[in-house]
C-alpha cells in the first residue's frame, strides 16, 4: 500500500491526489505545509480529500502523505475545561504558540501529555476484565474520571496494575502482556458501543418552566431549537448547560459568527455552577469552529463533540450536548458537495443531508455502558433557518428525526416574552413515556395540569381571532375568564427571566405549585361566575399582582404559600 502521492487537482477545500492507496476516511497530509485532510471519495487511482485547513496557495505536484488512520480524538484526563477547534486542537495552546490566528499546518495534541494525574486502581492484579470496564479513577476537578479498558481489548487478565502519579502516556496496567495507559484514541465517525439501550423515560430537568412542564426532553433524547437571529437560541442553550441535571456539558459552536462564539468563550468560564459551587467550565468541554474557519473542519466538529460525549457516557455520566448550529454544518456539507460536483438536492444541499443528520442525532441515547453504569447523551441542536423560514430543508429533515421541537418565535421576541418558545407550534413526543415519572416524582395530577394549561392556551388562540374582529367586550364572561387565565399562564408561568438570580431556575416541584395556583384561580373564577359575581370584581384582584411578583422573591416558596392564602381570602370576600 502506497502512502506517498502527489496533488492532481485543487478545488477550494477539495483536493484530488494520485499515487496513494488510502481507505475511506483516512487522514492525509497535503502539500509542502502538510495540511490536514480526510479522504472522502476514491475513484480508481484518484483520492478525493477534504482539507481541514485553508488550501489557498497549494498546487498540483506537491506531495500527499497518507497516515493510514481515520480522524480520531484523544480521550483521557484533561478533557474537561478544554477549548478545542473542530479537529481537537487545543485553542489556548495554539494561541500561546502563534497568537490570535492559527497558522496552516500547525498541530497540537488534544491532551496535555506532560501533566501528572493521581491514578487510584479499582481493579486488582489477576482480575479478568473486558472492554469498557473500569480499571481505576482519576479526580479531575469536581468529576471522577474513570479510566476504562480500551475497547480493542475484548477480554483479558490483569498481569499488573499500579497506583500513583502518572502522565497519560505512562503504563498504569498490563493486560495479557499489553501495556495500557490513561490515553485512548477513537475514530470520530464510529459510535462507541454500549451494553444495552434503554427507553427514554426519565426527563432532562432544565429549570425552564416552558420546557419541563410543557415540552420536556427525555434523557437520551434529541431536541431541535430552530429560530431566526436574535430569538435567544444561545441564551436558551446556556441556561440548559447551566441548570439541566446533566453531569457533563459538551458545547459545539459549529460555524457560528466570531462575536457569538466569543460571547460563549468569555461567559462560560465565568458562569457559576449551581451543582458543584465551582465554575461551570470545570465540567464542560467547548468546541469552537467559527464561520471563518475552514468549512471541512466544521463537519468534523460535531463528530468530535459527539465522540467526547460518548466517552463520558461510557463512564456512567449524563451528558448534555449543545450543537449550535447544525445549519452551518449543513452549509459546509453543501459546499463540499458542490466542489465534488455531486447531484444537488433541495436548495443545493446534498441528497444525503437527511442521512448525515440521522447519523448524528441517533447517537443520542440512554444506555447501560460496558462498565455496567447507566449513562446518557441528550442532544439539543440549534437550527438557524434563513429568515426564520422553518420550511427549509435542514429544519424539515431535523424535525423528521428529533422528537422534541422548541420553536423560537420572532413575534414573542418583539413582545419581550422570553424564552421565545412558541407554545402553539412547539411539541414533544416524550410526554407519554415521561407520564409515570412525573406522577411518581412530582405529583399525581401534574400531567393533568399540563394538559389543562395547553387546552387553555389553545382556546385563547382561537378566541383571539374573534377578539380581533369584534373586540373582547362582546365575549361571554366564561370566555373572558379563559383569556384572563391564559394571560396568567403566559406572563406568570411561561415567561422566565434568564438573568434574574431567583427566576432563572425553577425546580420542577415549584413549577407544579405555580401551575396549581393558576388552576386554583381558574376554578375559583368559575365558582364566582356561577354565584353571579361580576367578572370585573375578580379579574383584577390584588393577589394576581402579588403572584406575578412572587417568582422574583428570594423567599419564593413562602411567598407562593401566601399567594394561595390571599387567593382564598380575596375570593371569600366576594362570597365564593
Amino acid at each position: 500500500m502506497s502512502t506517498e502521492g502527489v496533488i492532481y487537482r485543487v478545488a477550494g477545500p477539495v483536493v484530488t491526489a494520485t499515487g496513494i492507496s488510502p481507505r475511506m476516511y483516512d487522514v492525509v497530509h497535503v502539500g509542502n505545509e502538510q495540511l490536514m485532510g480526510e479522504v472522502i471519495k476514491i475513484v480508481g487511482d484518484y483520492s478525493i480529500i477534504q482539507g481541514y485547513e485553508d488550501t489557498s496557495g497549494i498546487k498540483p505536484g506537491e506531495p500527499v502523505t497518507n497516515s493510514g488512520k481515520p480522524l480520531s480524538v484523544e480521550l483521557g484526563p484533561g478533557l474537561l475545561t478544554s477549548v478545542y477547534d473542530g479537529i481537537q486542537r487545543p485553542l489556548p495552546v495554539l494561541r500561546e504558540k502563534m497568537g490570535d490566528f492559527i497558522y496552516r499546518g500547525v498541530s497540537a495534541p488534544g491532551l496535555d501529555h506532560e501533566k501528572k494525574w493521581d491514578f487510584t486502581p479499582v481493579a486488582k492484579e489477576g482480575d479478568t476484565v473486558s472492554a469498557g470496564m473500569v480499571l481505576g479513577t482519576v479526580q479531575e476537578g469536581p468529576m471522577v474520571h474513570k479510566i476504562m479498558v480500551p475497547l480493542d481489548i475484548a477480554k483479558g487478565k490483569i498481569d499488573s496494575i499500579k497506583s500513583g502519579s502518572f502522565n497519560i502516556d505512562e503504563t498504569i496496567a498490563v493486560i495479557d502482556g499489553r501495556e495500557v495507559c490513561m490515553c485512548q484514541h477513537w475514530p470520530v465517525c464510529n459510535p462507541r458501543p454500549v451494553a444495552e439501550k434503554y427507553q427514554p423515560d426519565v426527563p432532562l430537568v432544565t429549570g425552564l418552566r416552558v420546557l419541563d412542564t410543557m415540552f420536556p426532553l427525555a434523557k437520551g433524547g434529541a431536541a431541535a431549537i430552530p429560530g431566526a437571529f436574535g430569538t435567544g437560541k444561545t441564551v436558551t442553550q446556556q441556561s440548559l448547560a447551566k441548570f439541566s441535571d446533566a453531569d457533563i456539558v459538551v458545547y459545539i459552536g459549529c460555524g457560528e459568527r466570531g462575536n457569538e462564539m466569543t460571547e460563549v468563550l468569555t461567559e462560560f468560564p465565568e458562569l457559576d455552577d449551581p451543582r458543584t459551587g465551582e465554575k461551570l467550565m470545570k465540567r464542560t468541554v467547548l468546541i469552537a469552529n467559527t464561520s471563518n474557519m475552514p468549512v471541512a473542519a466544521r463537519e468534523a466538529s460535531v463528530y468530535t463533540g459527539m465522540t467526547i460525549a460518548e466517552y463520558f457516557r461510557d463512564m456512567g455520566y449524563n451528558v448534555a450536548l449543545m450543537a449550535d448550529s447544525t445549519s452551518r454544518w449543513a452549509e459546509a456539507m453543501r459546499e463540499i458537495s458542490s466542489r465534488l460536483e455531486e447531484m444537488p438536492g433541495e436548495e443545493g444541499y446534498p441528497a444525503y443531508l437527511a442521512g448525515r443528520l440521522s447519523e448524528f442525532y441517533e447517537r443520542a441515547c440512554r444506555a447501560k455502558s460496558l462498565c455496567g453504569d447507566d449513562g446518557s447523551i441528550s442532544v439539543i441542536g440549534a437550527v438557524s433557518p434563513p429568515g426564520g423560514d422553518l420550511s427549509e430543508p435542514v429544519t424539515q429533515n431535523t424535525l423528521r428525526i428529533v422528537r422534541v421541537f422548541w420553536a423560537l418565535d420572532t413575534k414573542l421576541r418583539e413582545r419581550r416574552h422570553f424564552p421565545t418558545i412558541n407554545w402553539l407550534t412547539s411539541y414533544t413526543m416524550y410526554d407519554k413515556q415521561l407520564l409515570q415519572w412525573y406522577k411518581d416524582n412530582v405529583a399525581e395530577d401534574f400531567p393533568a395540569l399540563r394538559a389543562w394549561a395547553m387546552q387553555i392556551l389553545q382556546k385563547e388562540s382561537e378566541l383571539q381571532e374573534v377578539v380581533q374582529m369584534v373586540g373582547s367586550d362582546s365575549l361571554p364572561d366564561e370566555q373572558k375568564v379563559t383569556l384572563e387565565v391564559a394571560k396568567m399562564i403566559r406572563e406568570i408561568f411561561l415567561q422566565q427571566n434568564a438573568y434574574d438570580e431567583v427566576d432563572m431556575y425553577c425546580p420542577i416541584q415549584r413549577q407544579h405549585v405555580m401551575m396549581s395556583l393558576i388552576k386554583k384561580y381558574s376554578d375559583l373564577s368559575d365558582k364566582a361566575l356561577a354565584a353571579g359575581v361580576p367578572i370585573e370584581k375578580f379579574a383584577y384582584l390584588p393577589v394576581k399582582t402579588r403572584f406575578n411578583q412572587a417568582k422574583y422573591e428570594k423567599n419564593i416558596d413562602e411567598e407562593l404559600k401566601a399567594v394561595s392564602e390571599d387567593m382564598d381570602k380575596q375570593f371569600a370576600e366576594l362570597g365564593v
